[in-house]
């Protein structure tokens, strides 16, 4: 006992795959002075009855990162540890039953290339050639992976394990943590075997993330949002003609027919077939069925029944796996998080405490996952921005009933496409805003954001509203001709926004202004009036844009996105002084966009307010008899007030703007009308992937203000050297689908860049995108070819101005 470590720089809890490759990542980045806790045996969690496959296939960028990253790593891992392990790269062949289906495999390729990697489209008989055993008269496409390939996992995690530890890193197995406390600026963590005191924690609990997570809630901590689902795979006797094939070829690739919602792989020389069912059964979440206090390698009871449809299907599609006995059947716990993407980062409102947790496929991602979680706690930031796994990405709203309702739907729809007109069903409803009824009540079709509704377009009667007429990549649909008119609105007359959810954070006391000079990269604005900050990390990189507005010398709200609320917040009270006061008033409180030429016309009437204050003024005043605060502001690009007041007071405020005439419009139609602006939106177009002056911004930096702003010294270095890359404004001749965020911008054959954003523009009817490109090429005129969903349409580069009311003249007017 009295080798047990009691300090640590870093205590990792949980050793699966990826707590393993988070201390062996820490431990490559020189932090040797890190310790591992398993209360078991490592891999005793879900690693241990995992499948292993290794796909690199995501479309989700920071998820095809890590994939990517992942493969990489394992390929030459044995030889680096010096530790054997099995892994096969077979690459893989995901079948496609629809012309919707070839889109998305299009879009990942294109994806793909823009990362290095060669995946590429074949057609059903290419495939066929591959896997002489496969089925395929009803297939439209087929999608192959080359790096593609399974694992493993147990020799996976022992191998990161003993890279670690060759490094100097500290594994205690059979030492399960018991709890935490935080002493001063450190924590320490108990056991049974004695207490650690460390600088941070992370929680790598895998279906114990949330045990582990309640312990960190006197410490600012929330209930972790997971659950868990039950997953079966089987295995098959040993198949004949399977034997025969490897022999003379190899192992055959691994099988994905994603429509169906399966995988099937070559395990020895028969199959593994593992299928994600839509009648899945979720577990430990009844009081029949309570959390175990140790599962360690256990699996849960066989139930095949659910699985009859998938194995017929799968017997269709390759008829050899309908000659062969099942083996074994494994069913275990694998954890979700509502979006079924891991929590991987920073641990809301705690300090130093870290997450790296809840990996549905956590075998395939641990790689990047430790890479990921090495960079965040020894840099203070990632290569790639991960905003997608961040696990501020929720906030209060993902209670019990929502993570059980999302993790079911997530599981049984595994492999579904995202389409962007397509809202998902569970779980919603979780806040409504002072005039959800009446939005409702206007035919307001509903989107949820950070667990707000919100409409994104409104319906009149006779439009389609089924799922079905979602499903499509292409911007015609029901919705697009109500987008068209919303858009028109707003251009010609008056269009009212409902926004509840805006993040608010009044920040207030005595150098509250001399802080925030010294935080963001420009100039404040004067009392009266508010303008646009930037916060960025300490390379530089967009951390994220605020309206500030100056209310007093030294009293300011600051409003951001409904979606950063924890990111923002958090980033806020970390860097305010002492004196200095944070008071958040996001759900007190709604908003109104109210724009378009005749807004001053709707308003006049109904307000005490002086409407002839210039853009970028705000003030007290009263809106149909309630107090209101307006700001002279439209993210909509047109002349415009945002009216900001009580919850209580909203529904009259709004009824009477609507009964003056201002026509309702929603989230989408305010996405054609910004793009047109050049106006960019977070995490797509403002995110840490990009410094602030290859997002265009450098008119918000102040390179001459005596205050050492963060990333100053970085942004100064990239000034004198040029930038890479440009942020630009686009229009493409595009076809039926405007571009996504990630498509590949093309010039000359070569890969010069990618979309951020992309949507059509009504008020300048063209398809419009916004991205970042080579700085060379970053010239109005420029020719070049955006991959929209695998084809490629002509592009060019427009000035760097808005594509609409070029000098802004309609917004001051």
């Amino acid at each position: 006992m009295s080798n047990f470590p009691s300090t640590a720089r870093v205590v990792i809890i949980g050793g699966g795959a990826v707590g393993a490759s988070s201390l062996y990542h820490l431990a490559r980045a020189g932090w040797s002075d890190c310790v591992l806790l398993e209360k078991n045996e490592l891999t005793a969690g879900s690693t241990w009855h995992a499948a292993g496959n290794c796909p690199t296939f995501s479309t989700s960028w920071a998820i095809m990162n890590m994939q990517r990253y992942g493969a990489e790593l394992y390929r030459g891992l044995a030889e680096t540890v010096d530790y054997p392990m099995n892994y096969h790269v077979t690459g893989s062949l995901r079948l496609g039953h629809s012309a919707e289906r070839v889109q998305e495999f299009q879009r990942a390729c294109g994806m793909g290339r823009s990362q290095g990697m060669d995946m590429r489209m074949m057609s059903p008989d290419e495939a066929k050639a591959m896997y002489p055993f496969l089925e395929t008269h009803d297939l439209k496409g087929v999608l192959y992976d080359p790096n593609d390939g399974d694992i493993d996992p147990s020799q996976l995690t022992q191998a990161l394990a003993k890279g670690a530890r060759d490094l100097g890193a500290r594994i205690e197995r059979f030492c399960p943590a018991t709890g935490v406390t935080r002493d001063g600026s450190e924590w320490i963590v108990h056991t049974h075997k004695g207490d650690i005191r460390c600088e941070y924690v992370v929680n790598a609990a895998g279906y114990y993330a949330q045990t582990v997570g309640e312990w960190f809630k006197p410490y600012g901590g929330r209930t972790v949002p997971m659950m868990v689902m039950s997953h079966q795979y089987l295995l098959t006797d040993e198949i004949p003609e399977i034997a025969e094939h490897t022999a003379k070829h190899g192992k055959l690739p691994l099988l994905r027919d994603v429509d169906s919602s399966y995988y099937l792989r070559q395990e020895k020389t028969g199959l593994n077939l593992g299928p994600y069912e839509r009648n899945c059964k979720a577990h430990w979440i009844t009081p029949d069925d309570p959390f175990p206090e140790d599962f360690s390698f256990q699996l849960y009871p066989d139930d095949l029944e659910r699985l009859e449809w998938y194995i017929e299907d799968a017997m269709a599609r390759v008829p050899l796996l309908g000659q062969a006995g099942i083996n074994k059947v494994i069913n275990g716990p694998i954890p979700y998080a509502p979006d079924g993407l891991p929590l991987l980062g920073p641990m809301p409102g705690v300090p130093n405490a870290f997450e790296a947790c809840v990996f549905t496929f956590g075998i395939a991602q641990a790689g990047g996952a430790g890479k990921v979680l090495a960079e965040w706690i020894t840099e203070g930031g990632t290569e790639w921005d991960m905003w997608s796994v961040d696990p501020r990405r929720y906030t209060d709203y993902t209670d019990n009933d929502y993570c059980i309702a999302k993790g079911m739907e997530v599981y049984g729809h595994e492999y579904a496409m995202h389409f962007p007109w397509h809202e998902w069903p569970a779980g919603r409803n979780k806040k409504l805003g002072p005039n959800d009824a009446i939005v409702r009540e206007m035919g307001g079709v509903m989107g949820a954001y950070n667990g707000w509704e919100r409409a994104n377009w409104f319906a009149k009667p006779g439009d389609d509203l089924s799922e079905e007429a979602t499903q499509t990549w292409n911007r015609a649909g029901p919705w697009e001709q109500r987008i068209r008119e919303e858009c028109e609105a707003v251009r010609d007359h008056c269009g009212v926004l409902d926004l509840p959810g805006f993040s608010r954070f009044w920040v207030r006391g005595q150098g509250a202004d001399e802080w925030l000079r010294g935080w963001v990269t420009g100039s404040l604005p004067k009392v009266g009036r508010m303008n646009l900050v930037y916060v960025a990390d300490h390379r530089g990189r967009i951390l994220t844009e605020l309206s500030c507005i100056r209310l007093a010398e030294d009293s300011f709200v600051l409003i951001t996105a409904a979606t950063a609320q924890w990111h923002d917040g958090e980033l806020i009270r970390a860097a305010v002084p002492e004196g200095v006061t944070v008071e958040e008033t996001t759900t007190e409180r709604s908003a109104l966009i109210v724009t378009g030429p005749e807004s001053r016309t709707i308003l006049a009437p109904l307000t005490d307010g002086d409407l002839s204050l210039p853009w970028l003024s705000h003030q007290h005043c009263t809106v149909a008899g309630r107090k209101a605060f307006l700001i002279r502001v439209s993210f909509a690009g047109e002349l415009g007030w945002e009216v900001h007041a009580a919850n209580e007071d909203m529904p009259d405020i709004y009824r009477a703007i609507l009964d003056a005439g201002a026509k309702p419009f929603g989230m989408y139609a305010l996405n054609s009308l910004r793009i047109e602006k050049g106006y960019r939106a977070w995490k797509g177009d403002l995110s840490t992937d990009y410094s602030l002056l290859e997002g265009g911004l450098e008119r918000f930096v102040k390179f001459d203000k005596p205050q050492d702003f963060p990333g100053k010294a970085a942004l100064l270095s990239e000034k004198q050297r040029g930038s890479k890359k440009r942020f630009v404004t686009l229009t493409v001749q595009a076809g039926e689908a405007d571009a996504p965020y990630m498509s590949t911008l093309w010039h000359g054959g070569e890969i010069v860049g990618e979309t951020t954003s992309g949507a059509w523009g009504y008020r300048v009817n063209s398809s419009v995108a916004l991205g970042m490109l080579r700085a060379d090429l970053a010239k109005p005129g420029t020719a070049l070819e955006v991959e929209i969903y695998g084809e490629r349409y002509p592009a060019t580069v427009e000035p760097d101005a808005p594509l609409w009311d070029t000098h802004n003249e309609r917004i001051r007017a």
